[in-house]
């Protein structure tokens, strides 16, 4: 892990505190003023002052601002943050009633109960997260401290662009606590304070871990009663450096870039931009720079330092050669995302695309930088005054002088996400070997890694290569997407390249030649917590997918399975080729697979994510690269449910292959640029990759596709198992994703709510029969259909339609329903009902495979006409159907074992739901498996 250490950039610290709202009575003000909060910025601006890594001047408060204030605030400290931007929020945090989202509350804020914008004056998390990822900061660290801000670690979960955030939270999801007496700090700030103020060097990790020690030393509380446990999110390789109050030097540095020792960031390139003015390029390994010669072309771009490699998003190009520290940069000319919308889903903002060799539109010149003579004066002088010790020839060789070596090419390298930090560190090792350096120990070529979704990739490099040699619109842009344009493309699955070639447009920029072995092989496992895996070899290895899930089913009625997503990673499509298996329905699969709201993008997020709730990780099985539970798990929670392999036998595995990207008119350098390609191709085929390859925890790509270092093999992986030898194929991963795409897509839903007369008791108020279908609407969105029919035996018809099927609006689908449902003087036949419902559902999904749910909402005073000849033809009518039925009991005991409720959501393939599960959080939650969402 490399620390971020921010000294000597253009660094922005935000600190927003509300002690005073505007509104505090009933019924629609905030709980009260919070008069701690103001000790909380006073305190903070003085520490962070003292830390040496803001100045004074970079650091804002802004005590009780509005909404527009805030808004404006964090605006501005995004635009101008270039090195770390810091926002802390102190003061009331809100969430709804499904707890998806956190709104930061500003002076102006107010509580509208049931109202569709519940929080006026509030700032959804969400586009907090979108405001500061537009930012062209390298690292952003946010500090909350309110209610509820443990519930912002699922938002950030969820964010594609989170590989730069890291998130510090003042207490676990969905607790309140304690403000304080108001003459001092808030408790998790005063803890915060104390550490941030203590001499020495401080991280974001380790002020994180000492927070939690801290808190549990003593012995503070949430408003229920329950331990206060701050919590944290970031990727596994990321840290920042917060503070470094007393280090010598630390100010001065900041004429000069970072301190001698520490490693600098990922600098930004700028995007296709010639260089106008001289810059010191990189030369040898050891470090010797000099000026160079005349203006830069573009493949000769800007280096920076070598960087951490982990699972990370795919706008974190990973440059392994070197830049003077401070250079300034260009700013970024591509459009970024407007205010509060979120990044497009295909990748995020990237890092700086670069054309090859192709006419630059005219562009403002670049800010003038200081003469660099006068630059490498100024530095040798500083350098001289702190790096006492270095020598003569020390100096030399950090600031220039008669280096021989000229810039090196720089190769693109796309991959797919779960392969990122594997080919990376093996572009690491190659870019030191002796196969990259000349005679005179010079480095032959430089590298950029990065990764983008794997359908996107194959996507672009099918169908949109004019569009990423010169993009003509906002909407459709590679660039910024996926990356530059690549020299090399290392795709997770052999299959991927006829993917791309069988449906390439005739006039393609883009011309791929794959070399015709794998350089690894890691097949798809179902990691199963070791507690819950199968005993005997036959059960492990061999068997189908849908065989061993059901059988791990059978056996453990609470297990859950998690697949990243398909659309992501190959490894995700092709464990969707097994999930699928024969027959298999995909919605169905796909709603038993979730937890409602995104996948994981990347097998590694998936494994790091699930220790997060300890109940869950000791459940759940997950599908993975075998290679990951080696190599995967190096994320922040220490404690995991060990894992062992289960190895289906129909599910292929990771194939990696090495492709050359030829692009048309990029002909300048074409015979360098192979002859760098060319290398590391070789090296990568050699004992050097299959060295990076076999610490990674992969097998050979060959004959019995033994592991590459089985002498230090993962716990819970089979030396030599029976793996699957066949390839990928194209047709089954593009069916796959297609289905997948389906399944995924607008979904059905069909409302039974029992309208009979005995529901009159059951019927006003959120908890009522009308109140939870209007609270479940949230998880269907303006693409899904759905409709609702009042059950009750009048007039020769087991129910009416109440609301029509198709496409709502949430505020129309509730005028409807609030208009419409009212109790009939009937009984109910819920036989009828679900019969009627069952047909109508199964017409409607005939020719797709979108998902479908019915949801029954009763308080069984007419069950007893779901008994006999009656009960059974109906189980046997939902086992065939594919369509699952979630029943919502309003009745004690209504899902007890053998009860028909239960009997019918088990057949289906549903859930049930009584009075003893939370009704309203179930029935949310499973109708948003099958919606889109708001």
């Amino acid at each position: 892990m490399t620390r971020f250490d921010p000294r000597g950039r253009v660094n922005r610290a935000l600190l927003v505190g509300v002690s005073t709202y505007d509104f505090t009575d009933p019924p629609h003000g905030v709980p009260g003023d919070l008069p701690a909060v103001e000790h909380n910025l006073d305190r903070l601006r003085d520490v962070l002052a003292r830390g040496g890594v803001f100045g004074e001047d970079e650091i804002t408060v802004e005590p009780s601002p509005s909404l527009d204030d805030f808004d404006r605030a964090l605006r501005t400290a995004a635009e101008e943050a270039q090195g770390l931007l810091l926002l802390y929020f102190a003061g009331h945090g809100a969430i709804p009633s499904a707890g998806d989202e956190l709104f930061l509350q500003m002076r102006n804020a107010s509580v509208i109960a049931g109202g569709h914008a519940v929080f006026p004056g509030a700032e959804m998390f969400t586009t907090v997260l979108t405001w500061l990822a537009s930012s062209h900061a390298e690292r952003i660290v946010v500090i909350l401290d309110c209610c509820f801000a443990g519930n912002a670690a699922w938002i950030w979960e969820h964010f594609r662009d989170k590989r730069r955030v890291l998130l510090l939270m003042s207490v676990q999801a969905n607790h309140r606590t304690d403000a304080g007496d108001g003459g001092t700090p808030t408790p998790f700030t005063a803890e915060l304070l104390h550490l941030l103020d203590v001499p020495g060097e401080s991280g974001f990790r380790e002020v994180s871990d000492a927070l939690r020690k801290r808190m549990a030393e003593g012995r503070h509380e949430t408003l229920r009663g329950e331990a206060w446990t701050p919590q944290s999110r970031a990727e596994h390789d990321e840290d920042v450096l917060l503070s470094a109050r007393g280090v010598r030097g630390e100010r001065s540095l900041r004429l000069t870039g970072p301190r001698l020792g520490a490693v600098p960031p990922p600098v930004r390139r700028p995007r296709a931009t010639p260089v106008t003015e001289p810059v010191v390029s990189p030369g040898r390994p050891g470090g010797g720079r000099r000026p160079a010669d005349g203006p830069q072309q573009t493949q000769q771009t800007q280096q920076a330092p070598p960087p951490t490699h982990g699972t990370q998003q795919p706008q974190q190009s990973q440059r392994k050669s070197r830049q003077l520290p401070g250079q300034p940069q260009p700013k970024p000319s591509q459009p970024q995302p407007k205010p509060g919308q979120q990044p497009r889903p295909r990748s995020g903002r990237p890092r700086q695309p670069a054309q090859l060799d192709q006419p630059q539109k005219p562009q403002r010149p670049p800010r003038k930088l200081r003469s660099p003579r006068r630059s490498v004066a100024w530095i040798t002088v500083l350098l001289s005054l702190t790096a006492t010790g270095f020598g003569a020839y020390g100096l030399t060789t950090l600031v220039g002088g008669s280096s021989p070596c000229a810039p090196p090419l720089e190769l693109r390298v796309l991959t797919d996400p779960d392969l990122k930090a594997t080919v990376g560190a093996a572009a690491d090792a190659y870019l030191t070997s002796a196969a990259n350096t000349t005679g005179e120990g010079c480095r032959r070529s430089g590298i950029t890694v990065y990764s983008a979704g794997s359908a996107d990739a194959v996507t672009a490099l099918r169908s949109e290569t004019g569009a990423w040699h010169e993009p003509r619109d906002e909407d459709l842009n590679p660039q910024r997407d996926i990356g530059p344009q690549p020299d090399v493309w290392i795709p997770a699955s052999r299959a991927d390249v006829p993917r791309v070639t069988g449906g390439q447009d005739t006039d393609a920029l883009a011309r791929l030649e794959p070399d015709d072995r794998a350089l690894a092989y890691s097949p798809i496992v179902l990691a199963v917590p070791t507690s819950l895996a199968a005993a005997s070899l036959d059960e492990r290895v061999g068997g189908p997918l849908t065989g061993m899930v059901d059988a791990l089913r059978e056996r453990h009625d609470h297990l859950e399975v998690r697949r990243p997503d398909p659309e992501f990673t190959d490894a995700a499509l092709l464990a969707t080729i097994g999930l699928y298996g024969t027959g298999a329905d995909p919605g169905r699969v796909e709603q038993r697979l979730a937890p409602p709201g995104p996948p994981a993008p990347t097998a590694a997020d998936l494994l790091c994510a699930l220790p997060d709730d300890d109940a869950v990780d000791k459940r759940t099985a997950a599908l993975v690269p075998e290679f990951l539970l080696k190599s995967g798990v190096g994320c922040d929670r220490t404690t995991r449910s060990p894992r062992t392999a289960q190895y289906p036998g129909d599910v292929p595995g990771l194939e990696p292959v090495f492709v050359r990207v030829r692009w048309e008119g990029a002909d300048r350098d074409r015979a360098a640029r192979d002859e760098a390609a060319d290398g590391f191709r070789a090296w990568l085929a050699g004992e050097g990759g299959r060295a990076a390859f076999g610490a990674a925890g992969f097998r050979a790509a060959t004959a019995d596709r033994a592991l590459l270092e089985a002498d230090e093999a993962a716990a819970g992986v089979l030396p030599a198992p029976s793996l699957l030898i066949e390839s990928a194929g194209r047709d089954a991963m593009e069916t796959a994703l297609r289905r997948y795409r389906d399944a995924r897509g607008p979904g059905r839903v069909l409302f039974l709510l029992d309208s009979s007369g005995s529901m009159a008791g059951l019927w006003r108020g959120p908890s009522g029969g009308p109140g939870l279908l209007k609270q479940s609407l949230g998880g269907l969105g303006g693409r899904d259909e759905y409709g609702v029919w009042a059950v009750a035996d009048g007039r020769g018809r087991a129910y009416e339609t109440l609301l029509s099927f198709g496409p709502h609006s949430r505020r129309s689908a509730e005028a409807a329903i609030d208009a419409g449902a009212r109790v009939r003087d009937a009984e109910a036949d819920p036989y009828a009902a679900l019969v009627a419902a069952l047909d109508d559902m199964a017409e409607r999904g005939a020719a797709d495979d979108r998902p479908q749910l019915i949801v029954h909402i009763t308080d069984d005073e007419d069950v007893g006409r779901l008994t006999g000849a009656r009960l059974e033809d109906l189980l046997s009518r939902a086992r065939l159907a594919d369509v699952p039925i979630t029943t919502v009991s309003l009745a004690n005991g209504g899902c007890a074992a053998g009860r028909p409720d239960a009997l019918i959501s088990t057949a289906s393939g549903g859930r049930c739901l009584d009075a003893d599960d939370e009704p309203g959080s179930g029935l949310s939650a499973e109708v948003a498996r099958t919606g889109t969402g708001e």
